[in-house]
């Protein structure tokens, strides 16, 4: 299965995605595939074509300031939760996705849990791995130095910071050929860490965790949380405790994989992955 790149123009955002069209008929619901912090869509790679070969459309956006999307300035686009969570809508909306099955990871991939509680008529069920479910969570030491003033203006700068990152989190190393992809953003332009910085700064974990936590209490719909039990900055009691309270919700653990599962664990992930979003129709 070929991953395939695109862009659209939503409103003034210019947005790139990835995406992988399902073989042949099928009446399986799209997935929207969501990363966190520092990545961005490439890091679906593993996942994508697998669900393609089952016949579901697996669409991976850039979020914007990520990636090969738009990184506008803060007057234009103030990088809060808020922001992201009505841009993703705009974007949902621009490809005329009315309901479809939401897989999130990391830091800013709570944003599509934010969206889901927000609009929830257009969600039938999520997957999580390794995202910040409860006001446990906290963004790491290394992840808030991104934000400060002035080491924050010159760490986001530095492409190398992916390559820490990417490979810290996921305790394993990246091939050389996907770093460089990773890092491309950042090489091109100084905007990718001018975004980063700005995002870290208004990111508002304690709000937003307060949301989501408090939200789906509420939530009825199928949850699969898959967790990197290696993950170095969100533990899985974090993913324990968030499931244990509902009870349509079904926890997986990895034992060996980290923050980022999908980049060394994509097999395991998809043989709950697959089945989970074949339940929506």
């Amino acid at each position: 299965m070929s991953i395939t790149e695109h862009q659209i123009n939503v409103g003034s955002l210019e947005w790139f995605y990835r995406e992988v069209a399902p073989i042949g008929m099928s009446d399986l619901l799209p997935v929207v595939l969501l990363h966190g912090l520092p990545s961005h869509s490439y890091g679906w790679r593993h996942v994508m074509p697998a669900l393609g070969s089952q016949g579901t459309r697996a669409i991976a956006p850039d979020l914007i300031g990520f990636g090969s999307s738009a990184k506008p300035q803060g007057r234009d686009f103030n990088y809060t939760p808020d922001a992201f969570v009505k841009a993703l809508d705009d974007f949902i909306q621009a490809l005329e996705i009315d309901r479809f099955c939401l897989v999130v990871q990391g830091f800013l991939g709570s944003v599509g849990l934010q969206y889901a509680l927000r609009h929830s008529d257009r969600v039938e069920n999520i997957a999580i791995l390794n995202t910040p479910l409860t006001t446990a969570a906290k963004l790491p030491w290394q992840m808030q130095q991104w934000g400060l003033p002035f080491a924050g203006d010159m760490a986001t700068q530095d492409p190398l910071l992916v390559d820490r990152t990417l490979e810290g989190g996921s305790r394993y190393q990246i091939s050389d050929a996907d770093l460089d992809i990773f890092r491309k953003p950042f090489l091109k332009s100084s905007k990718a860490g001018r975004s980063l910085m700005t995002t870290v700064r208004n990111l508002k974990m304690s709000p937003s965790m307060s949301e989501i936590a408090d939200g789906f209490q509420n939530w009825q719909k199928p949850l699969l949380i898959v967790w990197g039990v290696n993950d170095p900055w969100l533990p899985v009691e974090i993913a324990q405790k968030f499931a244990s309270s509902l009870p349509q919700a079904e926890i997986v653990k990895l034992e060996k994989a980290g923050h980022y599962p999908q980049e060394h664990f994509a097999e395991d992930i998809l043989s709950d992955l697959l089945p989970f979003v074949r339940r929506a129709s």
